[in-house]
């Protein structure tokens, strides 16, 4: 008999199968241990189940739909995990699963019930979480809804049809209104044909090439792509079957098929998704739509390394308590951090998370779950990939498996002339898999990643709307303008290395301020260095984060700016910090992050032509030249490099 496989005290992988190495020799994970940990999750939900397991009301502050909605919630999003368990496994489950959610769809839409469940009514929140309940009742329609009475089903396609004719938001929210229509219309109940094609037209119209989709009108560019834009198309199609017209579908999964050409390069070697966006504590989810291309036959990837990438990041949560102790995905990253919420966020948000389980659609005899595992991208070699559709800039480096994502294009404002407010998730200018963005409660936004100009008090500027001027090779650009002034940067990557060119058009005596990256840890405060024009902080694994003034720096002050609670990967962070009272014209910084001691090396340096044109020198000698100044552009698009060629 194989000895279990024994982990710390409070790791949930305790809980779970021994490595197979011979299968995965890359996570040691195999289907067992997603059916654990999909049964560990499910299991954590009972003590909090209504009586009649139409609600599920777990711990946490409520979301702004209130505790009714959110007992619904609970219900839905669970059901999605478990109807992938029982469709999965042939309904071969634990006693009671099946019998614990067909009296839940009793109890909740039993009108007159003391459980049922608040109705769908326009631009509500249970809009969203009928699609769950549709795409669960498809799912496991043979061991499910086959079996309910048919005063349980009129009572089911009674509430779920609250959404014909609704007002529905016009963003991922009419897809909701796709699929549930959808499922009506699979069992005979009334729909409008109608509102499923025009809910599918609009998603045309968000498509911006490259498989990239903008959440709605504007450049709302994040992991939506992935766990809903993408995967709710596919889920469409297996609930319309010969009713979908082959032209539509052949569409969505082209653009799935490109979308995951990409997608695979947003998972660090460790497992880790980068870190940018809203609805974050959605977690692993953004692993769904690797499932949903080998489901429809859509990707380019290769069995194992789907495989590879979807257990990859299921076990980096594992390892780092999530589930919890209770077998509960709470409102956090790792630990409960309650910044990376939104309004709409209850206590059952995250268990959105269940999309990731859709891989158990697929027989156990299926390729992607026996092909031996392949290693991911940022495993092999060094990637750097233009994505000019969100206008970002991805670069990784296989000897510390870090992905680094630079932002010049995704700002989540909505169209103008409408205003916005900014977000840490969105107006950085990078972000990545090994680290998080600092969330602070005071005004203003935090000095990681940010360029700044700061008021008499110290408060600083925010990015606002970003108008990108282009991606192309290894640099992107933008400009905003911060407290009137226009601000245009270009980033150029190299290795582990960004350096960012700043054009500022500010009068004299206008302090200044930027940040390199936050590095956060759990146990202590990350190991703080300066010196002229440069700043570094330190990890206690070796993960550093640094920055370089190469150019118009000079007299700068170089410091470390450190926080307490205010990052999602750990309690204590650091983030290295330039400021200058007063600030040039020509800014031209360094930052790296890294666990390669590599990429510490000095040698850096960056010097100015009498035309304008900047000269950067990376630290293993790779020069670039940027052009002095660029035009404004309305959209970012291929073509020549911005700033000129190296």
């Amino acid at each position: 008999m194989t000895a279990p496989h024994i982990s710390p005290p409070g790791d949930p992988t305790h809980l779970l199968p021994p490595p197979d190495h011979t299968s995965s020799p890359v996570t040691g994970w195999t289907r067992a241990h997603w059916e654990a940990t999909a049964d560990r999750l499910l299991e954590g939900l009972v003590p909090y189940a209504s009586p009649g397991f139409a609600q599920y009301r777990l711990p946490g502050p409520p979301s702004h739909s209130g505790p009714w909605s959110d007992g619904l919630e609970g219900f839905a999003r669970s059901f999605l995990l478990a109807a992938f368990r029982i469709a999965g496994s042939g309904g071969r489950v634990g006693p009671g699963l099946v019998e614990r959610y067909a009296a839940g769809l009793a109890a909740g839409t039993d009108p007159h019930g003391g459980e049922r469940w608040p109705p769908i009514t326009d631009r509500a929140q249970p809009m969203v979480e009928a699609a769950s309940i549709a795409i669960a009742l498809h799912e496991s329609r043979r061991w499910l809804w086959d079996h309910l009475d048919d005063r349980v089903r009129g009572q089911v396609t009674d509430w779920l049809g609250g959404f014909v004719g609704a007002d529905v938001n016009d963003s991922n929210w009419r897809l909701f209104q796709v699929i549930t229509e959808e499922f009506l219309a699979s069992v005979g109940a009334p729909h409008s044909r109608a509102e499923i094609d025009a809910g599918l037209a609009r998603l045309d119209d968000w498509y911006r090439g490259g498989g990239w989709y903008t959440d709605g009108d504007g450049r709302k560019f994040d992991s939506y792509n992935a766990l809903a834009l993408h995967l709710y198309p596919v889920l469409w199609a297996r609930i319309a079957g010969p009713r979908a017209h082959p032209a539509t579908v052949a569409r969505h999964r082209a653009r799935l098929r490109e979308f995951l050409a990409v997608h695979q390069h947003f998972f660090g070697s460790d497992g880790a998704p980068v870190h940018q966006g809203r609805s974050l504590t959605y977690r692993f989810a953004t692993t769904a739509p690797l499932w949903a291309g080998a489901l429809a036959d859509a990707t380019p990837l290769p069995p194992g390394r789907a495989r590879r990438l979807a257990s990859g990041a299921l076990k980096h949560f594992a390892e780092r308590g999530v589930p919890d102790e209770r077998g509960l995905l709470t409102l956090g990253w790792y630990r409960p951090f309650l910044p990376v919420t939104q309004r709409y966020s209850g206590p059952a948000s995250p268990y959105w998370a269940s999309k990731a389980f859709l891989g158990l659609l697929l027989p156990e005899n299926h390729p992607v779950w026996t092909a031996p595992e392949e290693p991911a991208p940022v495993d092999r070699a060094d990637v750097r990939l233009a994505l000019p559709a969100p206008g970002w800039l991805l670069h990784s480096t296989a000897a510390d498996g870090i992905v680094r994502l630079v932002n010049h294009g995704s700002d989540r404002f909505p169209p103008p002339p409408a205003t916005g407010e900014d977000s840490p998730h969105y107006a950085r200018f990078a972000y990545s898999s090994a680290t998080a963005p600092e969330t602070p409660d005071a005004p203003g936004t935090g000095p990681d990643n940010h360029l700044a100009l700061l008021a008499p008090d110290g408060t600083p500027s925010a990015r606002g709307r970003i108008h990108p001027l282009g991606v192309s090779g290894g640099r992107a650009a933008s400009w905003h303008r911060a407290r009137g002034h226009r601000m245009e940067t270009v980033s150029v990557v190299h290795g582990p290395w960004e350096v960012r060119v700043h054009h500022l058009d500010v009068p004299p005596g206008t302090p200044v301020r930027e940040g390199g990256w936050a590095v956060a840890d759990d146990t202590a405060t990350p190991v703080a260095r300066t010196g002229p024009c440069q700043a570094s902080a330190r990890r206690a694994d070796g993960l550093t984060s640094a920055i370089t003034g190469l150019y118009g720096w000079e007299g700068a002050v170089a410091t470390v700016t450190t926080a307490v609670g205010t990052n999602a990967v750990g309690h204590h962070s650091a983030t290295p910090v330039l400021q200058l009272d007063d600030g040039a014209r020509l800014l031209v910084t360094l930052v790296v992050l890294s666990a390669d001691p590599d990429a510490l090396r000095t040698g850096a340096g960056a010097s100015v032509a009498e035309d304008g044109t900047v000269e950067i020198r990376f630290p293993d000698g790779t020069r670039e030249r940027v052009a002095p100044r660029l035009s404004a552009a309305p959209e970012p698009s291929p073509g020549p490099a911005p700033g000129g060629t190296s």
